[in-house]
């Protein structure tokens, strides 16, 4: 439709240009609604219920403890030297922020394709307010973890913090990058594919036992071949929990290489999510 000579519009919506193409002003006019929504996902969680946000506790802390059991009492599971409901507990906290967030973001176009076909806003929107809710519930999980730390310290254990824990706001970015990337490619896949969505909860289970949360990587890397163990790395989770771990409890080794191969997989793997994600939102309202 053309302006009339004397018309202004206040906005103009049209395609993108390229299927790289993020409108970081367009997203910046908008971020009142991914507040909105970031709201609406923490208060829904939990409304109406009676222990509220405690049970976003409740989640770690029970999976923790069922691990201790299972594979620490029973299957004699070594933790580098430190209580291993502490070593499970560190890294379920990044695990469950990783799969949480990988979860609902391959849900983008399945789960909001009604009000995507009713409103306009950055499709965009609903990846990113993904990865900031879940930021509200780690920080809650992540407090508890320092409690339960602090409070083997004062116990005599031999937990050594070091100040690598600075680096945490990295490892947490470079896992919202993970999750995200990844989580836009299966997105865009799930409009015409819909069995991926079955897909993605066994995969997310079964990819879970192949990270060292319940185990060290210490102990795989006996286990194995020295010749084969950079394949231990090539999962970009290891580094990012190794350093993790390494930084809170000084338990367990650490190598700069890898972490920097996490965060250049999550680069990339972002930058494929990006671009089929733009492609698909072209034209997932006539499939869908």
């Amino acid at each position: 439709m053309n302006k009339t000579k004397n018309e202004d519009w206040l906005f103009e919506i049209s395609p993108k240009k390229s299927a790289l193409e993020i409108n970081f002003k367009e997203l910046w006019h908008y971020r009142d609604l991914l507040m909105l929504f970031v709201k609406r996902d923490i208060v829904t969680f939990y409304k109406q219920t009676v222990l509220g946000p405690i049970w976003f506790i409740i989640q770690p802390l029970l999976t923790s403890v069922i691990q201790f059991i299972i594979f620490s009492k029973i299957a004699n599971i070594p933790s580098d030297g430190v209580p291993y409901f502490l070593f499970v507990l560190a890294g379920n906290i990044l695990w469950f922020y990783f799969s949480d967030c990988l979860k609902a973001v391959s849900e983008t176009f399945t789960a909001n394709q009604n009000i995507f076909g009713k409103v306009y806003f950055p499709r965009v929107i609903m990846p990113i307010k993904v990865v900031f809710s879940n930021l509200v519930k780690f920080s809650i999980q992540f407090s508890f973890f320092i409690i339960v730390l602090i409070y083997y310290i004062n116990k005599g254990y031999d937990i050594s913090p070091s100040l690598l824990i600075l680096i945490t706001p990295v490892l947490l970015i470079i896992t919202a990058m993970l999750a995200m990337g990844v989580g836009m490619i299966i997105s865009s896949l799930t409009v015409k594919y819909r069995d991926l969505n079955f897909v993605i909860t066994f995969g997310i289970s079964l990819f879970m036992y192949i990270t060292p949360i319940v185990y060290p990587t210490s102990l795989v890397l006996e286990k194995i071949n020295p010749k084969y163990h950079i394949l231990v790395y090539l999962n970009p989770l290891t580094g990012i929990l190794d350093f993790f771990k390494y930084a809170f409890l000084g338990s367990g080794s650490i190598n700069l290489s890898y972490l920097l191969y996490s965060l250049f997989f999550g680069i990339v793997v972002l930058f494929l999510g990006v671009l089929f994600f733009n492609r698909t939102e072209k034209s997932f309202i006539d499939v869908i």
